[in-house]
């Protein structure tokens, strides 16, 4: 059984998931090492994604541990066996694991929820707000550094314009559409752009106002990506080192209730597309 020195994050969350179903059966791992005959080592390894996993195995640990979730067990099985290598390994060595492990989430994601408050969200950022963003944040950075960046965020935007795109939906402070990161130009090419985007069918954006009362959200912002069961679903959210991947189960029902909160308390789509092209003039 080969093992990995980097596992990504995907197969670090299929390890998870697995850990989860025999957490739920009251089996101990050196009771699942048993059934596949493997040592308690290498179920270790599995259930922490340095390890793969055959169809098989996993199917026979699912009956083991008496998972009546077909949907799920089919959904584990794909994590296992899909060998996909996207467009995001052409960074692999170049960027930090996280921004390919952002790409991979992404292309399997079957939607999408952003809610932005201080930014506009990645996917819809343009080259010279993306650029403007990177610089500031790294101002040690190279300029081919910074370039690697942009050039990825720029390329993520295919689960939304690429041929088969994602249903996705943004929920934006207002903050974040008047806040000049690039410059008076750029800020109007940027407001333009999500104008834009805000009229395609699989697209939704709604604008939290500066003059909605009592709103208390302002520390809500995220990324919820919908998985192949909701099970599988995950929260991305910034951290102090990085970038956390949240997927505990009492968590993703926290953030579904919160983005839905913070959406019923934004604009509808129409006003809110009102309020942007209102900005553009502003400018």
């Amino acid at each position: 059984m080969a093992t990995r020195r980097h596992p990504t994050a995907r197969q670090a969350r299929l390890g998870s998931e697995l850990r989860k179903l025999r957490d739920a059966a009251g089996l101990k791992a050196t009771a699942a090492a048993t059934l596949l005959g493997v040592s308690s080592v290498q179920m270790s390894q599995i259930e922490s994604g340095i390890a793969g996993v055959s169809e098989e195995r996993i199917r026979r640990l699912a009956a083991n541990y008496a998972c009546s979730d077909s949907a799920l067990i089919d959904a584990l099985v794909v994590m296992a066996t899909d060998r996909t290598r996207g467009w995001w390994e052409e960074y692999r060595g170049v960027l930090p694991a996280a921004y390919l492990d952002l790409s991979e989430l992404d292309h399997h994601a079957t939607f999408r929820h952003d809610v932005a408050v201080i930014h506009v969200p990645g996917l819809f950022q343009t080259e010279d707000y993306a650029r403007a963003l990177f610089s500031y944040m790294n101002p040690e950075f190279p300029e081919s550094e910074v370039e690697h960046r942009v050039h990825h965020r720029m390329k993520r935007r295919v689960v939304i314009e690429g041929p088969t795109p994602i249903p996705y939906e943004a929920v934006i402070h207002e903050a974040a559409l008047r806040i000049k990161v690039a410059g008076r130009p750029a800020s109007c090419a940027q407001l333009t752009r999500v104008a834009e985007l805000s009229e395609e069918e699989h697209i939704s954006v709604r604008v939290i106002p500066f003059g909605l009362d009592d709103f208390a959200g302002a520390g809500s912002a995220m990324v919820y990506v919908g998985g192949a069961v909701p099970r599988l679903d995950t929260v991305v959210r910034d951290a102090p080192h990085g970038t956390a991947f949240v997927d505990s189960e009492a968590q993703l029902d926290h953030f579904r209730t919160l983005f839905r909160r913070v959406k019923g308390e934004s604009l509808d789509p129409g006003q809110s597309r009102d309020l942007i092209h209102k900005l553009i003039k502003e400018l």
